[in-house]
């Protein structure tokens, strides 16, 4: 008969324990997610997280990762359009789609995780926002691309260009998270692409 270790924790899977901590701090924030509540949604006791992840920070830090990880493989998967104008219309609405589904918290981790904290948990908000902008980076990358390629019109600043459309992506978590459908969010993109102008103009003729 096999017999355990006294004070040594049980075996679980750490990314379906990442993942259940990575829903309680969407649903609560970082400070406002108890260890408790963690405990329970984890299915393991405290000792165990310690002897795991070591502190409630290292928790959240790596349950962000995880999941800023899938988020940005799939914003990078709906950037590689062939056209700027496609690639921020597959960005846009494929970002409403996954604010409002129903398999997790409405909203993004990123946005209700921590955008306001505390003094000493500054670093969270720091954690977060490098998130954001590593998202952003993604878009500027490829709009730059376009610009490179001729699919921008001449003079747009590919730069400021991503960050409009990162805000109007960070505005839809806020309006999901506040109970925003599915369909209200796409039809905000149905007007963001009409209002971007991202097709290039005709030649100037020399």
């Amino acid at each position: 008969m096999g017999t355990s270790t006294p004070g040594r924790p049980r075996a679980f899977d750490e990314q379906t324990v990442l993942d259940r901590a990575a829903e309680v701090f969407w649903r609560h924030g970082y400070e406002g997610a108890s260890l408790s509540s963690l405990t329970s949604a984890m299915g393991i006791n405290r000792p165990s997280l310690y002897a795991t992840f070591g502190s409630k920070e290292e928790l959240f830090r790596r349950a962000f990762a995880r999941y800023h990880e899938t988020n940005l493989a799939n914003a990078r998967a709906a950037l590689e359009q062939p056209t700027a104008y496609a690639a921020v219309e597959s960005f846009l609405r494929a970002g409403a789609d996954a604010l409002t589904a129903d398999d997790h918290p409405a909203g993004c981790l990123s946005i209700q995780g921590g955008l306001s904290c505390s003094p000493e948990n500054t670093r969270i908000s720091e954690m977060l926002a490098a998130g954001r902008a590593a998202t952003e980076t993604a878009l500027e990358e490829r709009l730059s691309r376009a610009a490179k390629e001729g699919d921008l019109p001449e003079g747009v600043d590919s730069r400021a260009l991503a960050r409009f459309v990162m805000a109007l992506s960070e505005g839809h978590a806020v309006h999901a998270a506040a109970g925003a459908s599915r369909e209200d969010l796409q039809a905000s993109v149905d007007v963001a692409m009409r209002v971007l102008n991202l097709v290039p103009g005709p030649a100037t003729p020399t």
